[in-house]
């Protein structure tokens, strides 16, 4: 008999059917009841076994533990339980994989509470926990809603190199590409590492960001996005930090900053919407998760909007637009200011930290939020110079509960300017050739953002830990799995 997916029984199954549906047993009762599960939703199924039935032997019994994988065949009733509204009356039950009860014991497979620390533990058996079910399944649809947004506004999708020889944020935390046998190094005859000797015949690194080549595609195919990995060697233990992220990077030709601010809002809400509307009930299970976490904190440690309402502040709410400038004088005129509760400074010319953002969003306006008009002085040498010599046509976008979700710029595209940037940043002009070469032949007005995925996730999932919505997460000195 065909297997029927456990999602397409609870949601659509008929009583009388006769079923199979197969899966890993999350519960089993009395020696009768069975919940099980397949990883296409949060919700299990119960199966029920008639012990008066002989085909149901001791030793069988025995074998259907917790984390087993199991195929059972019947037929659908109405539940005689609460909590669902049909079950099946087993027929046959075949183990296809056993899961010992004393191993099973020492894993987070035990139907106990774990915490998040000893679930990264064991993030190959995390998958199986409620939990990460739920905050997977949204990754997928989060990921799946950002192509979706793309493909049918017309964009192509560009895969841009991991291995890269220049650094597109200009940051230098980059981890290194090399086949050099490390033990005997190549140098030249002043002692320094002979790369001409190197796989690439130069120094090369992991990615940063796919931006600089998009822009390239760009000039030809007009609306292009990225959607990769990305990497930085930043030695950085915080909860919102990792060595190996993904990055979603649209780039469109002849866009200004009113443009890229328009798609950023569009592409966001629209996201958030997707989740909202398909995956109910991993959202619901999140929600519910959170607002119990919430009641053992402290008042000041608790979410003042909870996780779905978090996602219509989103979607019910334009965004408000102010500049920078703007948004230090009223930062300077706020009464954590004035009070001296702020643990950083507030001052022009300093990046805003965590702590000004959400008070920008949460307090301040109660809406998200799009800040423009940066000072260069800590922004990226493409980003196009405003006529006030100062600033810089940046964005960012800030959300509750994280801060910035989205940052960009219109990109510079006059080369004579981009040549002055690029030599105050102390980038050699050689390693980007290829980039200036694009402000040579028709050289248009264009700008883009960059999201990353995984804070992305983190605000539709609610986890406030960016190591919990990647599968396996890359920190200083751990590379498990």
């Amino acid at each position: 008999m065909k297997r029927t997916e456990v999602v397409e029984v609870l949601n659509h199954g008929k009583i009388g059917d006769k079923i199979n549906v197969k899966g890993w047993v999350k519960a089993f009762r009395s020696n009768r009841f069975i919940q099980i599960n397949d990883g296409s939703t949060i919700n299990n199924l119960q199966a029920v076994i008639d012990l008066d039935n002989p085909v149901f032997s001791e030793d069988l019994i025995k074998k259907i533990t917790v984390a087993s994988a199991i195929s059972i065949t019947g037929t659908l009733v109405e539940s005689q339980g609460k909590g669902q509204k049909i079950e099946i009356n087993v027929e046959s039950v075949e183990v296809l994989g056993e899961a010992n009860p004393d191993e099973v014991s020492k894993t987070i497979m035990q139907p106990k509470r774990h915490s998040l620390e000893f679930l990264r533990e064991q993030a190959h058996l995390r998958f199986r926990t409620n939990l990460f079910g739920a905050v997977f399944r949204i990754r997928h649809a989060v990921s799946f809603a950002i192509h979706k947004f793309f493909n049918d506004k017309g964009y192509y999708h560009i895969a841009t190199p991991i291995i890269t020889g220049s650094d597109a944020e200009g940051a230098g935390e980059m981890f290194r590409v090399t086949n050099f046998d490390l033990n005997n190094i190549p140098k030249t005859e002043d002692g320094k590492i002979d790369w001409s000797e190197d796989f690439f015949g130069k120094e090369t690194n992991l990615t940063v960001s796919g931006q600089l080549e998009a822009e390239l595609a760009a000039m030809a195919l007009g609306k292009v996005y990225t959607f990769g990995p990305t990497f930085r060697a930043e030695n950085s233990n915080t909860s919102r930090h990792l060595a190996e992220f993904w990055m979603v990077e649209p780039e469109v030709a002849f866009n200004n900053l009113n443009d890229n601010m328009d798609l950023a809002e569009e592409f966001l809400t629209y996201v958030c919407k997707y989740v909202m509307d398909n995956c109910k009930d991993d959202l619901q299970f999140l929600h519910d998760r959170e607002v119990k976490e919430d009641t053992q904190k402290p008042t000041a440690e608790r979410h003042e909007l909870n996780l779905i309402d978090r996602l219509k502040f989103v979607v019910d709410n334009d965004f408000e637009r102010i500049t920078y400038t703007k948004a230090i004088e009223i930062l300077k005129n706020s009464k954590p200011y004035k009070k001296k509760k702020f643990k950083y400074p507030v001052e022009w010319g300093e990046d805003l930290a965590s702590e000004h953002e959400r008070f920008l969003v949460e307090k301040e306006f109660k809406k998200p939020v799009i800040i423009t008009d940066y000072p260069a002085s800590f922004k990226a040498f493409y980003m196009r110079q405003n006529d006030d010599g100062k600033t810089v046509a940046a964005m960012d976008i800030l959300f509750p509960g994280i801060g910035e979700i989205i940052g960009g710029s219109q990109r510079e595209e006059r080369l004579d300017v981009l040549k002055q940037k690029i030599k105050a940043f102390n980038i050699d002009e050689e390693e980007l050739w290829w980039y200036l070469d694009t402000r040579k032949f028709g050289t248009a007005p264009h700008a883009g953002f960059g999201l990353g995925f995984e804070r992305m996730v983190m605000f539709t999932t609610g986890m406030s830990n960016i190591r919990d919505v990647i599968p396996f997460p890359r920190i200083p000195k751990k590379a498990e799995f």
